[in-house]
């Protein structure tokens, strides 16, 4: 198996999310234009690998920051799950070190969140005044890489219920900064007028998004912005309300929120707003739970390949992680058979690719031995060479979605 131990592969089958045949060389960690003498053969369905497009790498169960091993350790849970790509939502931690490490998913990081202090989680995100909003997103511009991270609403105790951060005009000025130093926006909406609000300044997408009405999912779907609903964690808000008990309209309106949940989504992809997976992982989602989160985007009727593209090519392409051309990293997930038949398929990965090499998966065992359909492939003399040249809240009472 030194072909396979060297990252030289033949990928034939399936494309898992488009139905359409498949047929790869990779190459010292990259794909490239075969053949490739000694390859290991790779068969079956194919997937460039889940994006988590809402993740918190360095948050740990409970709410509590980690060191950075243990964000490695979460990213490294998040890859044998599927997940080569992880856009991180907002991180207590400092994880540039894990940006560009070939062992670990894609990190695209958005910094820390940005709130107001005591109207978001206590010591997650920076706490700042309006007065103070545009220039932090300056600071997080630097240190970001390329989101920022904005929470539109949260509860206000003043009035007991779910209300806007930002005046209309500073938030619209803060996201015009961020879009002027080449970066995109998020934020954390849960209610009506949050959700409408930080659409209307110009956000580009919209995390969690339970309280989107029909004029707002319809400006989202003429403005092209994204929608990452992080369904998993907000099976979590009646237990949120069952605790609010000091807030009943909040509490009221947290569980109208959620039993809407499946409409409101599932108007938003007839619409065309496209929703990525995103697990909402640290704090109090575990991390690995992707396939968790695909399945319950699948719920909402779209069909499965559209929900396999929508949650692996789409969300890569939007993130602007490299795709298979020829120079690409070779990022690959391999199944033995049609995940779009059977979603329960995605549990069981047969090889995970990350840089081209297996990193996790029913093959990735004592030097990738033989799965199903997994044979050495030999090419002639003249095939391509091993040295071959590549084309370059704790302010809450509960815990809360991040």
């Amino acid at each position: 198996m030194i072909a396979a131990d060297e990252g030289r592969f033949h990928v034939v089958g399936t494309d898992a999310a488009t139905g359409e045949p498949v047929e790869r060389w990779i190459a010292d960690g990259r794909y490239v234009d075969g053949p490739v003498r000694d390859a290991v053969e790779l068969t079956g369905w194919t997937l460039p690998g889940f994006v988590d497009a809402h993740c918190h790498v360095g948050y740990s169960g409970g709410g509590v920051p980690t060191d950075l091993d243990g964000a490695v350790e979460q990213a490294r849970v998040n890859l044998a799950a599927g997940v080569l790509a992880i856009r991180d939502c907002g991180s207590p931690i400092d994880t540039r070190p894990l940006v560009g490490r070939e062992d670990l998913p894609v990190l695209v990081r958005a910094g820390r969140h940005i709130a107001r202090p005591k109207r978001y989680i206590r010591d997650l995100g920076v706490d700042v005044e309006p007065d103070e909003l545009v220039a932090e997103v300056r600071r997080q511009l630097e240190y970001g890489d390329g989101w920022i991270k904005i929470v539109g609403d949260w509860i206000d105790r003043t009035v007991g219920d779910l209300a806007p951060l930002w005046p209309a005009d500073v938030i619209a000025e803060a996201i015009a900064v961020a879009h002027a130093g080449g970066a995109r926006v998020t934020t954390h909406v849960f209610g009506e007028d949050g959700v409408a609000a930080m659409v209307e300044a110009g956000v580009d997408c919209v995390e969690h998004g339970t309280g989107l009405t029909d004029p707002v999912i319809d400006e989202m779907a003429r403005r092209g912005v994204r929608l990452v609903p992080t369904m998993i964690n907000i099976e979590n808000f009646p237990s949120f309300a069952d605790a609010a008990t000091r807030f009943p309209v909040y509490a009221a309106h947290m569980r109208d929120l959620y039993a809407r949940r499946f409409d409101t989504f599932a108007k938003a992809a007839e619409a065309g707003v496209v929703l990525h997976a995103g697990t909402d992982a640290g704090g109090f989602i575990e991390h690995g739970r992707i396939v968790d989160e695909v399945q319950a985007l699948a719920g909402l009727g779209s069909g499965h390949r559209r929900t396999l593209a929508n949650t692996s090519h789409a969300a890569r392409e939007w993130l602007r992680v490299p795709g298979s051309d020829p120079g690409d990293p070779a990022d690959l997930v391999v199944f033995d058979s049609d995940p779009a038949a059977d979603l329960d398929e995605l549990r069981r990965p047969a090889a995970v690719l990350r840089s081209g090499r297996i990193r996790a998966g029913l093959r990735s065992a004592h030097g990738h031995s033989h799965g199903p359909g997994h044979t050495h492939s030999h090419g002639p003399s003249g095939e391509h060479s091993h040295g071959h040249q590549h084309a370059p809240d704790h302010t809450h009472d509960h815990p809360h979605p991040h």
